[in-house]
């Protein structure tokens, strides 16, 4: 030992413990640098020859396979900092500054405690003692150097990273339905013919349904799985709303290799850094290749998909977003415009009977009496849908014989469809029956203990194999995988009478609303309230044409309106200048009642007021309009 060690390490030092710190940055080297770990263990000779006794010599070594980058997942250097801080450590072993902290902020902040604590810090050659200037300085800068080192070593591997992924050649996790090809460097399709049918009917469904939910929903109906390969293998797995957007969202079922396509980023969250990613524009991804393997669709059919997603998101931010068609019996939901203000309507279903308005909820400039602010306007939807559906319904003429035919095809190829993907699973689950029964007659029969386990193995195939075929049965019964000639027959005439399909018990609210979008792009609706209440109805065809109807709008809150005695007698008591209380207490005393037939309150009568007010402002608006024209001037 030399007399400047000698002078470093002082007898309060050794009567403390003596810590050897190990760390590796990742498993692999952990697995393959062996001669690093043995350096590092060999620490604790070091340790004896510089006077520690072994019992004091304490080895942490849980941060071997974990980056230095940070302390938050190094359990092992958190110990090291508390055992620091607590005096209960004389001196630090490492192999080399870089062993313990990739970060200043980490280093530094063991510096410190090391001062104020005595403790030395030792690698294969040196000592050093952080109360010391000098040591302290020479201290900081390799740490300093270590923290650089990190940023660029990941600066280059980053740039070999990217270099082969500009090529095309850089692997990551193959999507459902393809597998990497090492030899080529490319994605090639799944060899399953399995998975290929079901990844290609997600597609399929999505085309006919335009909802992932619905597509979703039909393979629960179907009894039908998505296929996920990973490390473990092939598994089937019930098809979920997210499985189903990843694959609809992927870029790569389109032969279009994308690299870049997220950003992370770091964050403080309950004052703790985390990492978050987020989808980038796809101007900014850093690898865009297209044709550069088989594709399931093609780049505009990808395009079209993501369109449809954006439209059928549920928060409506814009016009282009209606919303996917869903089960409620609002026949308008998503197509409404509002005529005063051009925003987007809203369905909203009141009371148990959930009857439909369409809302607007722009708020508007103008204020109340009482100083609220209201949204701009509401209109009861059953007379709209109704209207609308005799007209769509009038409108639209198919070709009888050519549409009979199309629906035939189609419902055969989709009982097709469905039959096939039940015919591969059986056969996948025929070939694990003969592969357990092989197993089993392979082992020798006098191995009673591995022939128990084989032959129990052999019989649960099996029955997963009964059960299996047992289902597809239900299905095909169920959903008429197998079109007959009288269902034939049946299709062929409900082609010729689209009302006959429209008011079918088996078609669904999402069905129509489909039927309706196919053919109509919006529909404005505009309030009127003179001469009377009514509501303008602007139809915009898919083909640009415009069809305009009047749909009178009933009184609110309800049809039932007051007598017009009543309604007279409430004019003539506010424009007399009465109090609400007091018109009130005249109907009720001249015994009139509201429409529902129930006794008047405040409520009733502010509801009839405020309908006079609105309509003496719009005869207003109308007499000054005509006025102030000048002669020869036409009103528009």
């Amino acid at each position: 030992m030399s007399s400047l060690t000698n002078n470093k390490i002082q007898s309060t030092h050794l009567q403390r413990n003596a810590i050897i710190y190990l760390r590796q940055s990742t498993p692999k080297q952990v697995l393959e640098h062996r001669e690093s770990t043995a350096r590092q263990y060999a620490l604790q000779q070091r340790a004896q020859d510089l006077g520690w006794d072994p019992s004091h010599i304490d080895v942490i070594d849980d941060d071997l396979g974990e980056s230095g980058s940070s302390k938050e997942q190094r359990v092992g250097f958190q110990r090291l900092s508390k055992d620091v801080a607590q005096g209960r450590v004389g001196a630090i072993f490492a192999l080399e500054v870089s062993r313990l902290a990739r970060s200043g902020a980490d280093w530094h902040q063991l510096l410190d405690m090391c001062r104020i604590t005595d403790v030395v810090i030792a690698d294969e050659l040196s000592v050093f003692s952080p109360t010391d200037q000098n040591d302290r300085l020479l201290l900081a800068f390799k740490g300093t150097m270590s923290e650089a080192e990190l940023s660029w070593i990941k600066l280059r591997l980053q740039g070999g990273v990217l270099n082969k992924a500009r090529r095309g050649d850089l692997y990551f996790q193959a999507a459902s339905g393809y597998i990497w090809d090492r030899a080529s460097c490319r994605f090639r399709l799944d060899p399953d013919e399995q998975v290929q049918a079901a990844i290609r009917l997600v597609f399929d469904r999505f085309r006919f349904d335009g909802s992932a939910h619905a597509v979703m929903r039909y393979f629960a109906e179907k009894g039908l799985k998505l296929p996920v390969r990973n490390l473990d293998g092939l598994t089937w797995n019930p098809a979920r709303d997210g499985a189903i957007l990843s694959i609809l969202h992927n870029p790569v079922y389109a032969g279009v290799y994308a690299y870049g396509r997220t950003q992370t980023k770091t964050i403080i969250v309950d004052g703790k850094a985390r990492s978050r990613s987020r989808e980038i524009p796809r101007s900014e991804w850093t690898t865009c290749l297209f044709d550069h393997h088989p594709a399931y669709i093609s780049w505009d059919d990808f395009m079209e998909n993501e369109n449809k997603l954006h439209e059928n998101r549920n928060r409506i931010k814009s016009l282009s977003q209606r919303g996917a068609a869903r089960e409620g019996h609002a026949l308008l939901q998503g197509l409404l415009l509002c005529g005063k203000c051009g925003h987007r309507m809203r369905v909203h279903y009141q009371g148990r009977e959930n009857i439909v308005n369409y809302r607007c909820d722009n708020y508007l400039a103008r204020r109340t009496v009482s100083g609220n602010i209201p949204r701009c306007w509401s209109v009861r939807g059953r007379a709209i849908d109704e209207a609308i559906e005799k007209l769509f319904l009038e409108t639209v003429n198919p070709p009888e014989i050519e549409l009979g035919l199309a629906v035939v095809r189609e419902a055969q190829r989709q009982g097709a469809e469905i039959d096939r993907q039940w015919k591969l699973r059986l056969e996948q689950a025929s070939y694990e029956a003969k592969m357990a029964e092989r197993r089993y007659k392979a082992i020798d029969p006098e191995n009673r203990v591995v022939a128990r386990t084989l032959e129990r193995e052999w019989n649960d195939k099996l029955k997963d194999l009964e059960e299996l075929a047992q289902e597809r049965e239900k299905v095909r019964q169920r959903e008429k995988v197998e079109l007959t000639d009288d269902d034939r027959t049946r299709i062929l005439s409900l082609s010729k009478d689209l009302s006959q399909v429209w008011h079918a018990e088996t078609t669904t609210n999402a069905e129509r609303k489909n039927l309706l979008r196919m053919l109509v792009r919006e529909i404005a609706v505009t309030p009127i309230d003179f001469p009377q209440r009514e509501t303008r109805v602007q139809l915009l065809w898919q083909t640009g044409a415009v069809s305009d109807i009047i749909v009178r709008r009933p009184r609110w809150p309800t049809a039932k309106a007051p007598s017009p005695e009543a309604e007279k007698l409430i004019r003539n008591l506010h424009e007399s200048g009465k109090k609400i209380a007091d018109i009130v207490a005249e109907l009720n005393r001249l015994g009139f009642r509201t429409g529902c037939g129930t006794p008047w309150n405040c409520s009733a009568v502010k509801r009839i007021r405020s309908r006079f007010i609105k309509l003496d402002e719009a005869l207003l608006t109308h007499e000054k309009t005509f006025t102030e024209l000048e002669p020869g001037s036409e009103a528009i």
